[in-house]
């Protein structure tokens, strides 16, 4: 018995003692009590001081394939030991890992507070919303199969107001009449000038095609062989043509004072656009049929495009890649298409959801502008090849009928059925950079004269 109170009083003892040492040393003389009170320890509840796992149950290679030769992290694989790999434990990102949707971090304005500033984009040109100059035009057809516009080379423009064609001098503003159709009910339903700036040819509704002399304001010839309105008018060098609204493209030689005619019959509607290639080597022709022909010149059908859904009146030539053909169709249609005239294949589309009247390429920037009748009554400016709109030109209250471009292709003048021309300066150019091209490329004179 006395052992036994012995063994009490010394345990009691050392608790007391035991309150006045560190705690490290008290946990330490617990665990050291705790051990030494059991009578018969287990040998299966040894304890250590720390946890030392057994490695003998462990496959050490697999696990070191697993580390540093493990799958991607969307791709599983098979380890060396025929086990199921996961992605790699250590493995080298080129991007840190996205955060969780909608997460935001703390530290942002921190972190970019700091950065410099951002250098600003460079803005695009500034395009006049308003006409720089707007002058009246009674009596102008608004027929979406006339071609009432252009503009020469000599800075001269022909506008025809029903049967009365006028010329406007774009460098001092004077107005003269050059013609008056005689014939009771006849009109003028196009006109177009040569290369040259000097010889005019206007078609009229009764199928005449006239040729004037400008600078002598005299009529050189008629020539026949429609019978039907001529509502499409474009030059080659010394070859006219003409479509009219019997389906048919005559080539005329006007060297020739009984000039040489070679018929194009491939629409089968009204020939309401006519275009030659810069290079003159190609013809592009957009009728009432919803065609587009492409001829060459020696008059043989290279390609027929049967992709618009409406008559196509509008057609372009790119300036700078002359297999590059621009078309836009009528109101069921309403899309500019873009052509490689080596190959017939459709390069591009835009939908400008209203009726395209006529096109036309810049010369100084590589934009195409739209003129447009229903639904929009305005112009629209695209990039290309990005087909981008850049600008949207508002004002008139009818369809716009036809557009010309001024010679040094910094102004459109738009025709319309509201009975005016507005001129838009959309295309206004870098004074040196166009002192360079002009240098570049003189202006071509016509060798040839018309008899």
């Amino acid at each position: 018995m006395s052992n036994v109170f012995d063994n009490v009083d010394i345990q009691f003892a050392s608790s007391i003692s035991c309150k006045t040492m560190p705690r490290w040393q008290r946990k330490a003389m617990q665990a050291q009590n705790s051990s030494t009170s059991r009578m018969t320890p287990r040998k299966d509840r040894v304890r250590g001081d720390r946890f030392i796992p057994d490695r003998s149950a462990m496959n050490m290679e697999a696990s070191h394939y697993k580390m540093l030769s493990g799958a991607d992290d969307e791709n599983t694989q098979q380890d060396a030991a025929g086990m199921p790999g996961s992605s790699k434990i250590l493995a080298f990102k080129q991007k840190a890992p996205k955060p969780k949707e909608g997460f935001q971090s703390d530290l942002r304005v921190m972190y970019t507070q700091s950065r410099a500033a951002a250098k600003p984009k460079k803005t695009a040109r500034f395009i006049p919303q308003a006409p720089e100059r707007i002058l009246d035009a009674p009596d102008l057809l608004a027929n979406f199969y006339v071609n009432p516009l252009d503009w020469s080379n000599e800075n001269m423009l022909c506008v025809a107001l029903n049967d009365t064609a006028y010329l406007w001098n774009a460098s001092n503003g004077s107005i003269t009449e050059l013609c008056h159709l005689e014939n009771a009910g006849d009109y003028i339903a196009s006109v177009s000038w040569a290369q040259d700036g000097a010889h005019l040819a206007v078609g009229t509704n009764s199928g005449v095609v006239q040729i004037w002399d400008v600078t002598k304001q005299k009529q050189v010839r008629d020539m026949s062989g429609h019978g039907a309105r001529v509502g499409a008018l474009d030059w080659n060098n010394h070859i006219l043509s003409s479509g009219s609204q019997r389906g048919i493209i005559l080539n005329s030689d006007v060297r020739v004072r009984d000039h040489v005619m070679q018929a194009l019959e491939n629409h089968a509607g009204e020939v309401c656009g006519l275009k030659w290639s810069p290079n003159g080597r190609m013809l592009a022709s957009g009728g009432n049929d919803n065609l587009v022909n492409i001829w060459s010149d020696a008059g043989e059908v290279r390609h027929t495009l049967t992709h618009h859904q409406a008559g196509v009146k509008a057609l372009a030539w790119c300036p700078w890649t002359h297999n590059l053909l621009a078309t836009g169709g009528g109101t069921a249609d309403g899309t500019i298409r873009f052509w490689n005239s080596t190959t017939g294949n459709c390069t591009g589309t835009i939908d400008t959801k209203s009726q395209i009247t006529s096109l036309l390429w810049s010369k100084e920037y590589q934009e195409i502008i739209a003129g447009h009748g229903h639904n929009h009554n305005g112009l629209s400016i695209w990039k290309y090849p990005s087909l981008d709109q850049v600008a949207e030109l508002k004002g008139h209250t009818d369809r716009v009928v036809a557009m010309a471009m001024s010679p040094d292709g910094e102004m459109v003048v738009s025709a319309s059925g509201d009975e005016s021309l507005r001129f838009w300066k959309c295309f206004q150019s870098d004074p040196k950079r166009k002192a360079r091209k002009m240098s570049a490329n003189p202006n071509s004179r016509l060798s040839s004269t018309i008899r």
